[in-house]
């Protein structure tokens, strides 16, 4: 059985309201029980609480600074941008700010094996969206990103 910190978990998802349903329902037997724990809070969780877990989010094309996992692990999530040109990184900034105006958040895309050119095309399909469908799709994208991100957590990276 594991425990994991408050801490830990927040690396993970930024959400005060997913933090605590993950942390009450531990120990952890294994990595499945903790990520279908992660599944359902993301599940259970307001807007609001959607809300607060984008803001601890970079920009794609913005490399987060610092030390701590959740820094390291947006680094290495967003590697796709690294080899990019110019001209894709300049449409990426501009569609991020497009986006922001129209839904009022960060594109939140779970950058993962994708490459710039594919996380614009996606940003560019999105913002033709509605907001109720974009809301699905932020969810979706948020619970792929902290299932990578708990199975790192159990596995110590």
């Amino acid at each position: 059985m594991r425990e994991l910190s408050q801490e830990d978990l927040r690396s993970c998802c930024a959400s005060t309201a997913w933090v605590s349903a993950v942390a009450r329902r531990g120990p952890y037997r294994d990595l499945a029980g903790l990520i279908d724990a992660g599944e359902a809070a993301i599940a259970g969780l307001s807007w609001a609480d959607v809300a607060e877990a984008l803001s601890a989010h970079p920009r794609i094309g913005e490399r987060r600074a610092g030390d701590g996992k959740e820094a390291a692990w947006s680094r290495s999530e967003q590697s796709g941008t690294a080899t990019a040109g110019q001209a894709v990184l300049d449409a990426i900034r501009d569609g991020n700010a497009a986006y922001e105006e129209r839904f009022g958040h960060v594109y939140l895309v779970c950058a993962t094996g994708r490459s710039a050119e594919e996380m614009l095309v996606f940003l560019r399909e999105r913002l033709a969206g509605d907001e109720e469908s974009e809301r699905k799709i932020v969810r979706e994208e948020l619970t792929a990103i902290v299932k990578l991100r708990l199975a790192k957590l159990w596995e110590g990276r």
